[in-house]
């Protein structure tokens, strides 16, 4: 159910962003999406990749802090209304949301919403309680 997500941290001036698509590129590692977020001195680089593991070594190896976080991918309807619906079954469960972002995932009409919760083992509880759909890493870069 769990996703595995790249944060990095990455400063706010021209050129460093490319830096980090550049090392990716270079070891053909493809970003299925991203979200990013500044303050005035840095940014937060949150990638997810199908090859995470060999990301974070030649992000490292290039000299970029990396740290994995556990998120989950969501698919939701893509209407008003259908992230309410969802928002509203996670706050009955008692979830607080960390952050969160969305892409298109092309496949039934449906946005997909990536979620950091903070007890993710109790996201795990009552997502599988409430029948709630959540793409597999497989489901995701395939």
């Amino acid at each position: 159910m769990r996703i595995k997500q790249l944060s990095l941290f990455v400063e706010n001036k021209s050129g460093s962003l490319h830096q980090v698509c550049k090392v990716l590129a270079e070891h053909h590692i493809s970003i299925r999406t991203l979200s990013l977020a500044d303050t005035e001195q840095f940014g937060i680089l949150r990638l997810l990749v199908k090859e995470w593991e060999d990301a974070k070594k030649v992000l490292e190896d290039a000299g970029f802090i990396v740290r994995i976080t556990d998120v989950f991918a969501i698919p939701v309807e893509d209407r008003p209304g259908g992230l309410a619906e969802l928002l509203e079954i996670l706050d009955r469960g008692g979830m607080n949301v960390e952050y969160m972002y969305a892409f298109t995932f092309g496949r039934h009409n449906r946005a997909v919403i990536v979620f950091r919760f903070e007890d993710p083992d109790k996201a795990c509880k009552v997502l599988k309680e409430n029948k709630i759909d959540v793409i597999k890493t497989v489901d995701l870069f395939d």
